[in-house]
């Protein structure tokens, strides 16, 4: 994979979307930086990365040949690209639905994913990538962040973890088996078994994990049998009660 690194940027999504309109770049062309001044999550969140500690990287993907409804299924292959990379470290991790990377119940790697379109398929895709590598501290708001340093108790290398990462998305992409990929998903999603509490906007109710649609949308049953069905933002796993 052809690769550019920036020292620092404001967003390695927005940089590579901008490098778009102005270049053409390869399938699987990597942008990655040390730190980013805006790097964002999913919308409305902001990552937290400490300079030179972590990964930092986005990908860009030309899937012309998935539909613009079955456009989830990147998201699951990356997110089982990461799990498969983390895996080789030690147990304990899962995907915690749409496409974050936890540690017992703790974040380690997140993701945001921009798609544009082309009539009714997908034209490209830029996977921005933040995976928590050996930031000791972490100083922002958010709830529950982890490292891998944290976790093993050792520095790990990152350009090894990076190529390594690089590795099983260009697996799993080129092969595309989606069926394969949903089946691997759906069984390492956090707290795939058992019930526990969630919060929609009609207050907290307990529920078990139904399956995930090939659209994203997640399938929650209750302790009476009902089925509720979700997209992003419309359900908030509740971790302290």
């Amino acid at each position: 994979m052809k690769s550019m690194y920036l020292r620092e940027t404001r967003s390695t999504n927005l940089v590579l979307k901008e490098m778009l309109r102005e270049y053409e770049l390869p399938e699987g062309f990597v942008l990655r930086t040390d730190f980013q001044s805006a790097g964002k999550g999913q919308p409305g969140n902001s990552w937290e990365a400490e300079k030179g500690k972590n990964l930092l990287f986005s990908v860009l993907l030309y899937p012309q040949h998935i539909a613009i409804d079955q456009q989830f299924v990147l998201s699951q292959l990356v997110s089982v690209a990461i799990l498969r990379t983390l895996n080789s470290f030690c147990s304990g991790f899962s995907i915690k639905w749409p496409n974050d990377i936890y540690f017992g119940d703790k974040k380690i790697a997140g993701m945001l994913i921009e798609n544009s379109l082309q009539g009714t398929r997908l034209n490209t895709s830029i996977v921005g990538i933040g995976l928590n590598v050996n930031q000791k501290v972490f100083r922002s708001d958010a709830p529950n962040p982890v490292s891998l340093r944290q976790i093993t108790g050792m520095n790990q290398r990152r350009k090894a973890i990076l190529q390594d990462l690089l590795k099983n998305i260009q697996e799993l992409y080129k092969k595309m088996d989606v069926e394969a990929i949903r089946k691997e998903y759906f069984e390492n999603l956090y707290r795939r078994v058992g019930f526990y509490t969630y919060r929609d906007n009609k207050g907290l109710f307990e529920a078990e994990l139904a399956g995930i649609e090939s659209d994203g949308c997640l399938k929650l049953k209750t302790r009476t049998g009902e089925i509720r069905a979700y997209y992003f933002k419309e359900v908030a796993f509740v971790q302290n009660v």
